[in-house]
């Protein structure tokens, strides 16, 4: 029997396996040429729609309110009743003061007669100088009494006025801060009152949202409502508080709209957008991302030599779908967006069919 021919199979079967070992694995990748562009800044926050314009209205004098005329959604008019306090002491003042002055002006026709005496007596010589200014001094006092009086009764009609609570300006309420039988203090909020046509869009933003912007940059605004969100406005940056919030550390943004729908009420949660282009950056689909030691990096394709090497980066922010790169690559770079786990420095690879199509891809 010959046994030659098996044994000659087994070493070939060997050299080739040993051949295959030894040959470097060639994986096959996907790529992205980079070509920083402008992309639409599409940051978002949520926030709500607030009055440019709102008073908290309470009365001037302290009292008991016996009634309040409207609630939240209100609509009033300029000089519309709101609240009424309690009028009974108000009303015991005015007779006070009135009895007051009435008085006064009795003892004033009196001062005025004995003047009118001591003058005469004086012209015939048969009272003294002395005694005569002294009547007139008595005069001009009781004319100050008066006038006092006078100004005590007109003291009490406001005190009285007061007592009703009335609307500075046409306006819509958005808050009601007192209730029947509660004792009122002088100027403590009792109605809120927004004028409806002005409407604010505010944002409480985190302070990086400001780190690369002018602090003159009014950008423009996209809002819509969360609720119903093909109902949009168009706004522009009008304020940005100067202050964090101590608690939440985030900065409010009032947002000026032009010509808000009637659907976007007072207190509506609604979705911002920025409505410009950023400057020329890189961005990477989230799939280019290689951890090396804690540190975001990815793999670069070398052309020439088919090998692929790792690049450390810096990220400026992580999006849904894609990351911005701030540091770290340059127009005409190649990068592999897929299979980053598996590779290592210095390893050969070739390029997918679809690779350098998807690479021109912007």
């Amino acid at each position: 029997m010959n046994f030659a021919l098996p044994i000659l199979a087994m070493v070939a079967l060997s050299a080739c396996t040993e051949n295959e070992a030894a040959k470097p694995e060639i994986r096959p990748v996907r790529t992205l040429i980079i070509d920083p562009q402008p992309i639409p800044d599409d940051r978002q926050a949520i926030g709500e729609i607030k009055p440019r314009f709102e008073s908290g209205l309470g009365f001037r004098v302290a009292e008991k309110l016996v009634s309040r005329l409207v609630d939240v959604g209100v609509k009033v008019k300029k000089g519309d009743v709101l609240a009424r306090l309690d009028k009974q002491d108000f009303d015991n003042r005015i007779r006070s003061a009135k009895a007051s002055e009435a008085s006064a002006q009795a003892v004033l026709e009196e001062a005025k007669a004995a003047e009118r005496r001591s003058k005469t007596l004086l012209a015939k010589h048969v009272t003294s100088q002395s005694a005569y200014d002294a009547a007139l001094r008595g005069l001009r006092t009781e004319k100050a009494t008066l006038a006092s009086a006078r100004a005590a009764v007109e003291l009490a009609q406001d005190q009285l006025a007061y007592t009703e609570l009335r609307a500075e300006f046409d306006g819509i309420v958005t808050q009601v801060g007192g209730e029947p039988g509660q004792v009122m203090a002088v100027g403590q909020m009792v109605v809120k009152l927004a004028k409806p046509g002005a409407k604010d869009a505010v944002f409480n933003i985190a302070e990086s949202a400001f780190r690369d912007r002018d602090p003159d940059d009014r950008p423009h605004i996209v809002v819509n409502l969360l609720s119903a969100p093909d109902i949009v406005a168009q706004g522009i940056v009008r304020e940005i508080s100067p202050v964090a919030d101590p608690a939440t550390r985030t900065y409010q943004v009032k947002v000026t709209l032009s010509e808000p729908p009637a659907q976007m009420r007072f207190g509506a949660s609604i979705l911002g957008r920025l409505k410009i282009d950023t400057a020329p950056v890189v961005v990477i689909p989230g799939s280019a991302l290689f951890d090396k030691n804690g540190k975001p990096a990815v793999w670069l394709y070398d052309q020439a030599k088919s090998q692929v090497h790792l690049k450390p980066v810096v990220i400026t922010r992580f999006e849904a779908e894609r990351i911005i790169v701030s540091e770290g690559l340059k127009k005409g770079d190649v990068v592999v967006t897929a299979g980053v786990n598996r590779l290592r420095e210095g390893q050969k690879v070739r390029l997918l069919p679809d690779a350098q199509k998807a690479g021109m891809r912007k």
